[in-house]
């Protein structure tokens, strides 16, 4: 993905929904409240101080293989989105990367005014946007084993769960989901060639 922001069409019925870098010293505070909401439970960051999150997006900022962005929802920080390759980056070990293999993470930030569909609009342009890259021919998650409503969110965008891997932090559902999966799951094409 580029460093400029860039947006997905839509086609949801939610709004626009565009991405930008994320600035780690800048975007601190905005994350801070994000990932310490009991709603990012699966995040591990509850107990987080500032300074842990400024740490954890410089880290990443500086990866050559991991990259995180925010999320807008009509012009508003709304979600954050990080891509990585699972060559370097969280998965090493665990499974035998294929080329166009791409991570993913989103995390969707608390609202008090929720907008039906929001969630599934939003994994929809992550999606899209990350099969915006022609290189990028499947994305690979490993949200935790017990996070069902995160399953069932990448079943609709055509994610197939294939198998349970130990990672330190918890136990894993390693899923994977082709472009043309994601395709025919959404109805929505992602103009790049397979």
């Amino acid at each position: 993905m580029s460093t400029a922001e860039t947006s997905t069409p839509d086609s949801t019925g939610v709004g626009s929904l565009t991405f930008r870098p994320l600035d780690p010293l800048a975007d601190a505070g905005l994350l801070h409240g994000w990932v310490t909401h009991p709603k990012a439970a699966y995040w591990m960051m509850q107990d987080a101080r500032l300074e842990d999150v400024e740490r954890e997006y410089m880290r990443i900022a500086a990866h050559e293989h991991h990259h995180a962005f925010i999320g807008l929802h009509n012009g508003e920080p709304a979600f954050l989105m990080e891509s990585y390759d699972p060559r370097y980056v969280e998965l090493v070990g665990l499974y035998e990367p294929e080329p166009g293999d791409v991570g993913m993470h989103f995390l969707v930030a608390p609202t008090d005014t929720p907008v039906h569909g929001f969630t599934r609009a939003v994994i929809t342009a992550v999606m899209r946007e990350l099969f915006a890259d022609p290189a990028a021919r499947r994305v690979v998650v490993e949200p935790d084993v017990s996070n069902t409503a995160v399953h069932r969110l990448n079943e609709a965008v055509g994610f197939e769960a294939v198998e349970k891997i130990v990672k330190p932090e918890k136990e894993a559902l390693l899923s994977f989901c082709t472009r043309e999966q994601f395709e025919k799951a959404t109805g929505t094409t992602t103009g790049a060639a397979a």
